[in-house]
C-alpha cells in the first residue's frame, strides 16, 4: 500500500487541533498560553490545507510506501508536537513581551511562506525560468524562511530548548533542499547574477 507524501503531511495539519485541544484538556490548562498556541499552529494548519488546495505543491504528490512514510516524513513531523506539550503540560507563564513577539514572528513568516508559494506557483505557469522578482527579489528561498519563522515562533512558546532543537534539525534539512535547488537553477544562464545578488535563505540587501 502506498500514500502520498501530501496526504501524510495533510493529516499531521488536520491532527494539530484536536491534539493541542487533547493537551489542554488532558492537563487541564485552559491558560491564555494554551489559547494563543492553539490559535497560531490551528490557522497555520488550515492555511497549509487551502493552500494545497489552491497551488498545491507538485513535489508532495510523490506516492511512497507506508512503511517509508512512517518513518519519514510522518516520524519526523510529529517532533512538532512537542512545543504544545512542553507549553501546555508545565502550565507555562509566559512573559508579556511573549504575547507581542510570537505572534509578530508568525505572521511575518505566515505572509512570507504562503505568498511567496502563491507567486512561485502562478508566476511558473505563465513563464519557466528563475524567478527574480518580488519575493524572490533579495532572497532564493523566501518560503523556507517563513517557515523558519512559523515555527520559532511556536518554539518561543514552548519557552524550552528543544523545539529550538528541531527547528535546527529542520532547518539544516531545508539548506540540503535548497542546495539541491540551487544546483537545478545552475542551468540557466542568468543563475550567476541571480546568486550574487540574493541570498540563499536571508534576503541580501548590499550589492
Amino acid at each position: 500500500m502506498k500514500l502520498t507524501v501530501n496526504f501524510i503531511i495533510n493529516a499531521h495539519k488536520i491532527l494539530v487541533v484536536p491534539v493541542v485541544l487533547f493537551l489542554m484538556w488532558f492537563y487541564n490548562n485552559w491558560g491564555a498560553s494554551s489559547f494563543l498556541y492553539l490559535g497560531l499552529h490551528g490557522t497555520y494548519s488550515l492555511l497549509w490545507l487551502l493552500k494545497q488546495d489552491l497551488y498545491p505543491d507538485k513535489r508532495f504528490e510523490q506516492k511512497i510506501p507506508v512503511w517509508i512514510g512512517f518513518l519519514t516524513p510522518s516520524l519526523p513531523l510529529a517532533a512538532y508536537y512537542i512545543a504544545p506539550f512542553l507549553l501546555i503540560s508545565r502550565n507555562i507563564m509566559l512573559p508579556a513581551w511573549v504575547f507581542a513577539a510570537a505572534p509578530a514572528i508568525y505572521t511575518l513568516g505566515i505572509f512570507m511562506h504562503y505568498v511567496s508559494d502563491a507567486q512561485k506557483h502562478y508566476t511558473l505557469q505563465l513563464k519557466k525560468g528563475i524567478i527574480d522578482q518580488g519575493f524572490f527579489a533579495r532572497t532564493r528561498n523566501p518560503n523556507y524562511l517563513g517557515e523558519i519563522l512559523i515555527y520559532g515562533s511556536y518554539a518561543l512558546l514552548s519557552w524550552h530548548w528543544l523545539p529550538f532543537l528541531i527547528l535546527a534539525c529542520w532547518t539544516a534539512y531545508f539548506f540540503r533542499n535548497m542546495r539541491n535547488k540551487d544546483r537545478s537553477m545552475s542551468r540557466h544562464a542568468s543563475f550567476d547574477l541571480y546568486k550574487a545578488k540574493t541570498g540563499i535563505l536571508l534576503p541580501k540587501f548590499l550589492k
